[in-house]
């Protein structure tokens, strides 16, 4: 009993020094890799890097405690990262401060759902996303994320638009306009790394050494470059009215928007109160509010991008400030610094008095040192009405994701997986990272396999996992300063690389054409509304669904003859020829209300078809399952077939059908003469009566004989 409750107990079992020792050097080996990589995952997920730090400090050692697989190396990544920007964009502005406890609030969410279906025993839930749905949904992820990355690698910033591929060509747009060629350099050289030490000697945390590598170089160099200063500095009229037109936008939007909660609080108390002029008086109001908020918000993305086209030189002057000329308007005999310089735009407005001028590249910047504050995350019931739907989807797809990496491990190690434990695991490490203000984690197919590969024991290389990382937070986080974005981009790129399967979509199309239209649809589905991700997941899931549907109600029904290898095989696939006097009518599916009706057409069919028919042998080996209509239908069979001369039985039934019959009476009126316990009993039971008056030489189901085409 202590073992379900506390499963991490059933880990020192036989456990030794040895073990200890191998858990250990696994853990820190994952978290060589964990550590670079969680901080690019996080800015994935439109959130500082450092909450990936704080997402890879409780979650990898709770989850591995109460899961049930011991290799599992949970953290932030790549598709869940994905998930968690899509579902929190219309809410907040990434990376604010909003966006951040959103952010805090899905783990919770997250958790809260996927440890409820732990303990409801519900892992079969997860079944709903079937694997073309999951393989289209990843393909269609992995380019999302990787093409996400592409205006880190340029070194250049655009606003995000509705559509991704609307982002994208914004994003070559503003490259073909100028691209910072030290932070191209900088992550093409990072990719180089990583990519020539996988090959050379995969053991080497490669991820690692190219953060170590480009880090230093970034510092030693002074890769970023940026300089404060006053509008008076920039010698261009047209940059100094465009931030004036910039601020005055941006400026106005806050008062817009709580104008604008004021009159949706007025509107919902007039529609409490069944105030109908006041209802409309109000949506009135809050109707305005909104086109003056989409026409300010319009007049400032367009001043944003034109003051981000803006390239400037810098002069130095002889009291040590610099000011900044346009290009293509530099005074004649005036030496530059030899930098391109941008204003730094955000979404607030600029400050004119210490303006951020970047001649140079970007960097993660100043992490907070120390461990984060432990706090429940602030409850907001209309925002998780809102997230309920995408905390749903990533907990089923998170789950999803390492319960599949579990068990092609625990297929190696011969561990037996319990996926409800896994559940309750992956769950609890949600919710006590919300605690410690974590966004939501899954396993990384990544990561576990270097903790199998480093000989990984017990879930105890995890718990050192997260020390390595307290560790980190501790005392190692200024010399994260100067790490390049575009170095956070190369490894996030380096990681989507092997979440592309192609040949999964061509494995679903042999296996079923409708899966490899499923996993196609779901795959261009995924890119064409991304970044609204969820679209794409909720179409291949309405597909599966519908062709489950489908195939249930109309399972397959075939008439069986005899082959050339003496076997009972389907008249239609094998070309056979069929007997006159005797129907063998195969039903492959459950009997139930949605396709008892397609049974009782298909006999109809049949016996229009035969005009010498006097026997019907249903084989009922497929009818794993019937219900009172399956029921009620096969009863009105008989009375109907039987009405019409014609004789009905059954061979085949299995113990469950067969249950429903006794229970029903069905048994007394089709006759416990006419079931048979297989189908050759049956044929031979009926085929004396049935050829009683037949004029064939040869019967096709006793006898060996191919239809030959005219």
């Amino acid at each position: 009993m202590l073992a379900k409750v506390f499963p991490f107990m059933a880990w020192f079992k036989n456990y030794d020094k040895a073990s200890f020792q191998v858990d250990a050097i696994s853990g820190l080996t994952v978290a060589l890799v964990l550590i670079p990589q969680s901080m690019a995952y996080a800015q994935l997920a439109g959130l500082p890097a450092y909450y990936g730090l704080y997402a890879s400090f409780l979650p990898p050692m709770v989850a591995a405690l109460f899961g049930s697989s011991r290799q599992l190396a949970t953290g932030p990544v790549a598709v869940v990262s994905l998930m968690t920007a899509a579902s929190l964009a219309p809410l907040a502005t990434a990376g604010s401060s909003g966006y951040i406890a959103y952010a805090i609030l899905l783990a919770l969410m997250v958790g809260i759902f996927q440890l409820t279906l732990g303990l409801l025993r519900l892992g079969l839930v997860v079944n709903f996303l079937s694997h073309p749905v999951v393989n289209g949904f990843t393909n269609a992820a992995a380019l999302i994320i990787a093409s996400s990355q592409l205006s880190k690698m340029f070194g250049v910033s655009v606003d995000t638009a509705p559509h991704h591929y609307e982002t994208i060509i914004s994003v070559v747009k503003a490259a073909v306009h100028y691209t910072h060629w030290p932070t191209l350099i900088m992550g093409v050289f990072a990719f180089g790394v990583m990519y020539g030490l996988k090959w050379l000697s995969p053991r080497i945390p490669n991820v690692l050494v190219a953060v170590v590598i480009t880090t230093f170089i970034s510092w030693f160099t002074g890769f970023q470059h940026d300089h404060k200063t006053g509008i008076e500095a920039l010698e261009s009229p047209a940059a100094r009215n465009l931030i004036q037109q910039f601020n005055a936008a941006s400026s106005a939007l806050p008062s817009l928007a709580e104008e604008r909660t004021r009159f949706s609080e007025v509107l919902n108390q007039a529609k409490q109160n069944h105030d109908s002029i006041g209802v409309l008086d109000a949506q009135h109001n809050v109707n305005v509010a909104n086109v003056k908020i989409s026409h300010l918000q319009e007049e400032a993305h367009v001043r944003r991008e034109q003051l981000r086209a803006i390239l400037l030189a810098g002069v130095l002057q002889s009291d040590g400030s610099i000011k900044f000329y346009p290009q293509d308007n530099i005074p004649v005999g005036t030496k530059t610094d030899g930098r391109t310089w941008r204003i730094k735009v955000r979404n607030e407005p600029l400050d004119t008095g210490s303006l951020t001028m970047m001649g140079g590249g970007a960097v993660v910047g100043a992490i907070p040192k120390g461990l984060p504050s432990l706090s429940i995350p602030p409850i907001n019931f209309g925002i998780m009405l809102h997230l309920l739907p995408f905390a749903a989807i990533i907990a089923l797809l998170g789950f999803m994701e390492a319960i599949s990496i579990a068990k092609a491990m625990a297929s190696k190690t011969g561990q037996r997986l319990d996926p409800n434990q896994e559940l309750i695991g992956q769950g609890l490490g949600n919710i006590c990272g919300a605690i410690a203000k974590s966004y939501p984690t899954s396993g990384s197919f990544s990561r576990s396999a270097v903790n199998l590969q480093a000989g990984a024991v017990s879930g105890l290389s995890s718990v050192f996992t997260s020390l390595a990382v307290v560790i980190a937070l501790l005392f190692f986080t200024p010399m994260l300063y100067h790490l390049p974005q575009s170095v956070l981009a190369a490894v996030i790129m380096m990681a989507v690389i092997g979440l592309l399967n192609v040949s999964g979509f061509i494995h679903a199309w042999k296996a079923k054409w409708y899966d490899g239209a499923i996993s196609i649809i779901s795959f261009a589905s995924t890119l064409a509304f991304a970044p609204h991700l969820d679209k794409g997941i909720m179409i291949g899931v309405a597909l599966s669904l519908t062709v489950f549907l489908y195939k249930s109600m109309r399972p397959k029904v075939v008439s069986l003859a005899r082959a050339a290898d003496e076997e009972l095989r389907c008249v239609t696939t094998h070309g056979l020829k069929e007997c006159p006097y005797v129907a063998l009518v195969r039903f492959d599916g459950p009997l139930f209300f949605a396709n008892a009706s397609y049974l009782e057409d298909k006999i109809t069919e049949i016996i229009s078809s035969k005009k010498d028919l006097n026997h019907i042998l249903i084989v009922a080996n497929g009818i794993n399952d019937i219900d009172s209509s399956g029921e009620e239908t096969l009863s009105m069979l008989v009375d109907r077939v039987r009405s019409n001369g014609i004789d009905l039985s059954m061979s085949g039934v299995n113990e469950s059908v067969m249950e429903v019959f006794g229970r029903t009476h069905f048994l007394a009126k089709i006759g416990k003469d006419h079931l048979f316990p297989t189908m050759e009993k049956g044929i031979t039971t009926i085929h004396e009566s049935t050829h009683e008056h037949g004029q064939e030489s040869a019967c096709p189901l006793l006898t060996v004989c191919r239809l030959v085409e005219a």
